[in-house]
């Protein structure tokens, strides 16, 4: 058995056929794209962090894998349970009849396990697989089958416990280590119940030992927030001095993780909608253990879960699912509900002249009655927080009523193989060159490091203006500027009276810029990724295209761009490669003068609509 969690091998059967082996609009990218070596420059400002990393990993890669070094999670011995926290995720109780009879289905692929064995000594169908096997996703579904289900969960449990009982990378790991942690918190105490004493006893010892190491390095400051709050919660579970012990070390330092993780708008420092839903669940699970225990939720966690809480009504979209953007996928409109429940804001009827408008975390959000506009009107996130973040500056949503039309790839962490995906042409923005800004940090960096974006800084500035009936949006950036001395300026006006977008792209020569051979002419590309399920049909002038959602109304897309074209697209849903479509609007852009492109979405059915 290997530590790490051995993955099935991948022959090439299984690659998806998705537009003939490669994402469309990313010329020899493959569906499947690992970030190939040396691709990306680096520069001198991140060799220290490679040193440091280095350095750290293999020290306590050495310390925690020494014989004994489980004699150090041991502790004050944990014997029962006090409380059971709400995961207020919403769970399909459904799956859990097939896992009474071996069969796992995780992250699109499956497993066949017969009672009594179990899946912890053999070889996953994929490392997505792998993640949610370990991080027992499978857990809240088993648990909802009744007295069976929890006999069941029990017995697995404590088959990990035995199997992976010393350190390793990756059951261990940090991506994976508190998701266990707060699935095992939920449900340890019904799962006690049924069990033995000698088994209650093991259950407590073996989430004990796991919240501790929670409270160890390494772990990085992007999940610093995560890990202290499954902790907390492992804490709040376990009973007597070993809980309370437990406890108290992760609050203390939690007030200072949220105050870097969660911004004062109420966005993700990842800038990730998604990444600031799942932290709220994890708060509200953390507020709702403390209130079992009658213990008051410190000050730091209700501040955090307010601001959060405020920035989800701006990131909820009128279908209910969230903005997706920056490593963020849209979710679903169950989960978002969940996490909005406490909210009384929630519960209030929107009026649809005066649709909620704002910005949060970089997201700038402007509306009329039927059109719901989003923009990333920042600079996508650096660092360690970048692990996650898109090199897609002033990429749009567009929701027509409640129809989702303009969107991007749907790029999130879980997507480790479609890193190509996260490149300037995954979303709804333009490109020179089909090049992207920036690019994933791939290789033994990666492994390193995280796949964090990396390249030139990008630097974006946006100014709204609100007028009578209308909104203007004015956005910038110059991320062309090395490559060809360019800066890419998109200007949105939003009629609210007749619920139309007009658009101007604007690309002119970087004031300032250095005296160089330059190309004289630069090929550029404005994609609008389509939602998929959404009918496109190109009318008879090759300007104009009809866009249809769900509900079967109509959008005209018009454009004086001297090239558009209906072309295949991937969307990442929950998880699985899904076709879409894309607009892509073609032409070539001067690099010593300025170039204007501009385009309108607006309700079809008025009088001028093309044939």
């Amino acid at each position: 058995m290997s530590p790490i969690g051995p993955f099935s091998p991948r022959g090439p059967d299984a690659t998806p056929d998705v537009a003939s082996g490669q994402i469309p609009g990313l010329p020899g990218a493959p569906v499947r794209t690992p970030v190939r070596s040396g691709e990306t420059t680096t520069g001198p400002g991140l060799w220290p962090a490679i040193a440091g990393r280095i350095l750290t990993r293999q020290l306590w890669i050495e310390m925690y894998g020494l014989p004994g070094y489980g004699l150090t999670l041991s502790g004050r011995k944990a014997t029962a349970f006090a409380a059971t926290p709400r995961d207020f995720r919403p769970h399909d109780p459904a799956p859990g009849k097939n896992l009474l009879v071996g069969r796992f289905v995780l992250a699109g692929a499956s497993m066949e396990v017969e009672a009594p064995a179990d899946p912890w000594n053999r070889p996953s169908p994929s490392r997505p697989f792998a993640v949610e096997l370990h991080a027992f996703a499978w857990l809240p579904a088993l648990m909802a089958q009744g007295e069976r289900g929890a006999r069941e969960a029990l017995r697995l449990t404590l088959a990990w416990a035995e199997a992976f009982s010393r350190w390793s990378p990756f059951a261990w790991g940090p991506e994976i280590l508190p998701r266990r942690v707060i699935n095992l918190a939920c449900a340890a105490r019904k799962m006690g119940a049924v069990a033995t004493e000698a088994e209650r006893l093991n259950l407590a010892d073996s989430l004990a030992r796991q919240t501790r190491q929670l409270l160890r390095p390494p772990g990085g400051l992007a999940t610093r927030a995560e890990r202290l709050t499954a902790a907390a919660i492992g804490g709040c579970v376990l009973a007597g001095p070993a809980g309370q012990a437990l406890r108290a070390r992760a609050l203390s330092g939690l007030a200072g993780a949220l105050k870097a993780t969660v911004l004062e708008d109420g966005g993700h420092a990842s800038r990730s909608p998604e990444a600031g839903l799942e932290l709220l669940l994890d708060l509200l699970t953390l507020d709702d253990a403390l209130a079992q225990l009658s213990e008051p939720t410190p000050e730091a966690v209700s501040e955090a879960i307010g601001r959060l809480t405020r920035g989800l009504r701006l990131l909820t979209l009128p279908d209910g699912r969230l903005a997706s953007f920056q490593g963020g996928g849209p979710s679903n409109a169950a989960r978002v509900a969940a996490a909005r429940a406490h909210d009384e804001a929630a519960a209030v009827k929107i009026d649809p002249a005066h649709p909620p408008v704002g910005a949060v975390g970089g997201l700038v959000r402007i509306a009329s009655p039927l059109l719901t506009i989003v923009a990333d009107a920042a600079t996508p996130a650096r660092g360690a927080w970048g692990a996650s973040a898109c090199a897609q500056p002033m990429a749009l949503e567009i929701v027509c009523g409640k129809d989702r039309l303009v969107t991007g790839s749907g790029w999130t962490p879980a997507s480790t193989d479609r890193q190509a995906l996260r490149l300037t042409p995954g979303h709804s923005t333009l490109t020179l060159g089909e090049r992207s800004l920036n690019e994933p940090l791939g290789g033994w960096k990666g492994e390193l490091l995280g796949a964090r974006l990396v390249g030139p800084p990008i630097h974006v500035t946006a100014d709204q203006r609100d007028g009578d009936g209308a909104v203007w949006l004015e956005m910038e950036h110059d991320g062309w500027n090395d490559s060809f001395g360019l800066n890419h300026q998109r200007r949105l006006y939003l009629d609210q009276r007749l619920d139309e977008l007009r658009a101007e792209e604007k690309l002119f020569p970087t004031p300032g810029r250095k005296d160089m051979i330059r190309q004289i002419a630069a090929p550029y590309a404005i994609r609008f990724h389509l939602e998929p399920g959404v009918q496109a049909s190109l009318a008879r002038d090759r300007r104009s295209i009809l866009l249809r959602g769900a509900s079967g109304r109509g959008w005209w897309f018009r454009t004086d761009g001297p090239d558009v074209a209906i072309e295949p697209s991937v969307h990442i849903d929950a998880g699985l490669t899904r076709r879409s479509l894309q607009i892509v609007v073609r032409g070539s852009a001067r690099t010593d003068s300025e170039s204007k492109i501009r385009w309108k979405l607006s309700p079809a059915g008025a009088s001028g609509d093309p044939t």
